[in-house]
C-alpha cells in the first residue's frame, strides 16, 4: 500500500520557515542537470536520491545516472512501479513505489556530500480554481507544467529531505536496511537521525545561484508566453481554415453556419454561441447554437431584433458591441444605452454578458454572432462576467468576415441558379414559340393557299363550292389574325404598356357580351349561368374582363364534348371581392399541372400532336389581366376526365349604394343589351 504522505508536506512540517515557490518544468530540469553536473565535475562521493514521477521520465536520464553510479555507491532512484523498473542494484539502487503513493505527483533530487549539498523537493501544481482554457496545439506539454516546492543549497534542509526519502526507501526496500543505515550514519548528523527537528534559522548561501534561478524562471515564463501566443495563432488559423474549407465544400449557409457555431463554441468556450441571419422582421428564429450542458437552449426560439437595443446598436455602428452587467450592482461595464427593453429577456435566459459581432459585406448587415455569458456558470452564481480578451474578439471578427463571404457567395450562387432557371425557361419559351407558331401559321396558310389555287385554276367551279372555299379561307385567316393578336396582347400586358380604364361594372353584362361572341362560333356546348341578381358591382376594365370571360369560355368549349356542360357562376367572397368560376365537364387537368397551365405556350399535348388548335397563351393572358386589376386566378380539377373549374376574383366597387340603372354605362360604354339565354 502506497504512502499517501507528501514528502514536501513532511519537510515543511519539520522546517516551518521554508516557503515553497512555483517552478516551471523546464526550470526544474535545468536545476537538476546543474546539480548532477556538479557531482560529475567534483571529487566528492555524495549521497544522491532521485525520485521520478514515472519510470519513463527516468529512462530519459538513465545514461546520466549510470555515470553518477561510477562516482558514488550511495545512489538511489525511485520511480513508479513498471514492468521494466524493478528492484535491482546493477549499478545503483532502483526503488519502485506503489502507483498510489504521493511520490507519483512529486519530483525530488537530493545531493548530500562533504563539499556540496543541494536539494530539489517539488510536487506538481494542481490549482483548486477553475482551469483556464487549454489551447490545443501547444508545442510541448512539459513547457506548461508547473511545480511548487523547495530548491536550496542549505545543508540542514538537504539533510532533512534526505532523511525523509531514506525512510521512504527503507519502507519499499527492506533488503536495503543496512545500506540505508550506513548512509544515515555517513551523511546525517545525530539530531536528524534521532528525529529531533531543528528550529534554527535557515540561511541561504550562494545568492548568485538564486539570481540565476530567477533568471531561468523569467526566461521560461517568456518562452511559455511565446508558446501560448503561437498556439493561439495556430488555433485561429485552424478555425479560419476549417470554416474556409466548409465554404469551399458547400455553398449552403446552413452547413457553414452550423460548422462555425460548433468551432467557435469549442475554441472560445462561451456559455452559449448563436449565429443568425438579419432580417427586416421584428424577430428571428434561432437555428444555430452551441451551449454548455447546464445552459438553457435557445434553438427554435424567437429572438427579438427591432426591440433589441444591442442589435440596433450594432446595426447603426456596424461594429462589435460588448455588454457586461454586474449582477451585484446592475451597472454595465461598457454602457451602450438603456437595455431595460431586453433585461427581462436576459433574465429569462440567464444572460449576464454578451458579445455581438456583425456579419457585414459592403456596409450591408447580413447576420450576427452572439456569445453569451450566463449567471449560472459563474462561481457561486455571483461573480460578475469577465470581459472577452482582444484575441477572442479578433477571432470572432475573423470568423464573421469569412461567414459574410459565405453568405454573399451563397446568395450569388442562388441568384445564378435563378438566372439559369430563367434562361432555361426562356429557351423553352423560344422553342415552344417556334413550334407552336410554325404549326399554327403553316396549317391555315396551307388551307388558304389551297382554296385560292382552286378558285384560280377552276373558273367553272360551282357557286356553292366557291362559297365553301371562300368561307374556309376566311375562317383560317381569322385564326391567323387571332394568333397574331394573342402575341401582341401578351406582349403589351407583360411590358405594362396598357392603360386600364377602371370603372364600376355589372358582371351580368360582361357575361352577356362574352356569350354573344361565342354564339358565332361552332362547337359551343350548352352554357348555364348562375349569377344572383343582387350581385354587387365590380371594379375593373370592362373590355378586358369580357376578354377574360371569352377566353375561358373558348377553352371550356374546346376541351368539352358537344354533349358536355359548361356553367358560369359568381358569388361574393369576403365582402370585398366577387369570385367568378367557369366550369366544364371536359377532359380535366392533372393536379400537378394546375399551376403550369397558366404558363405561356403551355400545351397539355405536344405542339405537333394536338387534337385541338391553340397557342397556349389564353390562360397566360387571363392571368395578366386579372392580376393587373387586383384579382387572382387559379384552376381546380379532380384529374383526367373529371372536368375543370377556372376561378378568378375581382374587387367589388367601393360605392354600392346605387345599383346600376338604365343610364349606367356598360363595359367600355357599350350599351348594347345582351340576353343571357343561350
Amino acid at each position: 500500500m502506497g504512502n499517501p504522505a507528501s514528502v514536501l508536506d513532511q519537510l515543511l512540517a519539520v522546517l516551518p520557515p521554508l516557503r515553497p515557490q512555483m517552478y516551471f518544468k523546464t526550470s526544474l530540469t535545468a536545476l537538476s542537470h546543474a546539480m548532477e553536473d556538479q557531482v560529475l565535475a567534483g571529487n566528492d562521493c555524495p549521497l544522491m536520491i532521485a525520485s521520478f514521477q514515472q519510470e519513463r521520465f527516468y529512462r530519459q536520464e538513465a545514461h546520466r545516472y549510470l555515470r553518477l553510479a561510477d562516482i558514488t555507491s550511495q545512489l538511489y532512484v525511485l520511480a513508479a512501479a513498471d514492468t521494466r523498473f524493478a528492484d535491482g542494484a546493477a549499478s545503483h539502487e532502483t526503488v519502485p513505489f506503489d502507483p498510489k503513493d504521493a511520490l507519483v505527483d512529486e519530483w525530488h533530487l537530493v545531493v548530500l556530500g562533504q563539499d556540496y549539498t543541494a536539494c530539489l523537493i517539488c510536487r506538481e501544481h494542481s490549482p483548486s480554481t477553475l482551469k483556464p482554457k487549454v489551447l490545443t496545439g501547444t508545442p510541448a506539454l512539459d513547457q506548461s507544467r508547473r511545480f511548487e516546492g523547495i530548491w536550496t543549497l542549505d545543508r540542514h534542509v538537504c539533510e532533512q529531505a534526505a532523511y525523509i526519502l531514506l525512510q521512504r526507501i527503507a519502507q519499499y526496500r527492506p533488503d536495503l536496511k543496512d545500506k540505508v543505515t550506513q548512509a544515515q550514519a555517513d551523511f546525517l548528523p545525530d539530531a536528524v537521525r534521532q528525529g529531533i527537528s531543528s528550529r534554527a534559522e535557515i540561511t541561504e548561501s550562494y545568492p548568485f545561484a538564486q539570481r540565476l534561478v530567477t533568471y531561468v524562471q523569467a526566461s521560461q515564463y517568456k518562452l511559455l508566453k511565446a508558446y501560448k501566443a503561437m498556439a493561439a495563432q495556430e488555433n485561429r488559423e485552424r478555425l479560419i481554415n476549417s470554416i474556409t474549407a466548409a465554404i469551399r465544400q458547400s455553398l449552403n449557409p446552413t452547413e457553414v453556419f452550423a460548422i462555425a457555431t460548433h468551432e467557435l463554441g469549442q475554441e472560445i468556450a462561451p456559455c452559449r454561441c448563436i449565429i443568425y441571419r438579419s432580417s427586416h422582421a421584428t424577430s428571428v428564429e434561432i437555428q444555430y447554437e452551441f451551449r454548455q450542458p447546464n445552459v438553457p437552449s435557445l434553438k427554435g426560439k424567437s429572438w427579438p431584433l427591432s426591440d433589441n437595443p444591442l442589435f440596433q446598436s450594432v446595426n447603426n455602428q456596424r461594429q462589435s458591441v460588448i455588454y457586461l452587467c454586474d449582477p451585484d450592482t446592475g451597472e454595465q461595464a461598457d454602457p451602450i444605452g438603456d437595455t431595460s427593453a431586453v433585461q427581462a429577456l436576459f433574465d429569462q435566459w440567464d444572460i449576464s454578458g454578451c458579445l455581438l459581432v456583425p456579419l457585414i459585406y459592403q456596409e450591408r448587415l447580413l447576420g450576427m454572432i452572439e456569445l453569451h455569458q450566463c449567471k449560472s456558470s459563474a462561481p457561486q452564481g455571483t461573480s460578475p462576467p469577465h470581459a472577452w480578451s482582444r484575441h477572442d474578439i479578433s477571432l470572432v471578427e475573423a470568423v464573421a468576415a469569412q461567414l459574410s463571404v459565405a453568405v454573399i457567395q451563397a446568395e450569388s450562387y442562388a441568384n445564378l441558379e435563378n438566372l439559369n432557371q430563367q434562361l432555361a425557361a426562356l429557351e423553352q419559351t423560344r422553342s415552344n414559340l417556334i413550334a407552336i407558331t410554325g404549326h399554327e401559321l403553316r396549317t391555315p396558310l396551307s388551307t388558304i393557299r389551297v382554296c385560292l389555287e382552286s378558285l384560280l385554276t377552276e373558273p367553272d367551279m360551282p357557286e356553292d363550292m366557291r362559297q365553301v372555299m371562300l368561307q374556309t379561307a376566311m375562317e383560317d385567316s381569322d385564326r391567323m389574325q387571332k394568333l397574331v393578336q394573342d402575341f401582341l396582347t401578351l406582349s403589351r400586358l407583360e411590358s405594362g404598356r396598357i392603360e386600364w380604364n377602371l370603372e364600376s361594372l355589372s358582371l351580368q353584362e360582361c357575361v352577356a357580351l362574352a356569350l354573344s361572341s361565342r354564339r358565332s362560333k361552332r362547337n359551343c356546348s350548352n352554357i348555364t349561368i348562375d349569377i344572383a341578381d343582387a350581385l354587387p358591382l365590380i371594379r375593373g376594365d370592362g373590355e378586358w374582363i369580357v376578354e377574360v370571360l371569352t377566353k375561358l369560355l373558348d377553352n371550356a368549349c374546346k376541351f368539352t364534348e358537344p354533349n358536355g356542360t359548361i356553367s358560369i357562376q359568381a358569388r361574393v367572397k369576403d365582402n370585398a371581392q366577387v369570385e367568378v368560376s367557369v366550369n366544364d365537364s371536359g377532359r380535366g387537368i392533372e393536379p400537378e399541372r394546375l399551376e403550369t397551365v397558366f404558363e405561356r405556350f403551355y400545351q397539355e399535348e405536344g405542339a405537333l400532336r394536338r387534337s385541338v388548335g391553340g397557342t397556349g397563351l389564353g390562360l397566360a393572358i387571363c392571368r395578366q389581366i386579372v392580376e393587373a386589376q387586383g384579382g387572382k386566378i387559379w384552376a381546380m380539377s379532380e384529374g383526367k376526365a373529371q372536368g375543370t373549374q377556372i376561378h378568378f376574383t375581382l374587387p367589388i366597387a367601393v360605392q354600392q349604394s346605387n345599383r346600376r340603372t338604365k343610364n349606367h354605362p356598360g363595359p367600355k360604354s357599350r350599351r348594347a343589351k345582351q340576353t343571357l339565354k343561350n
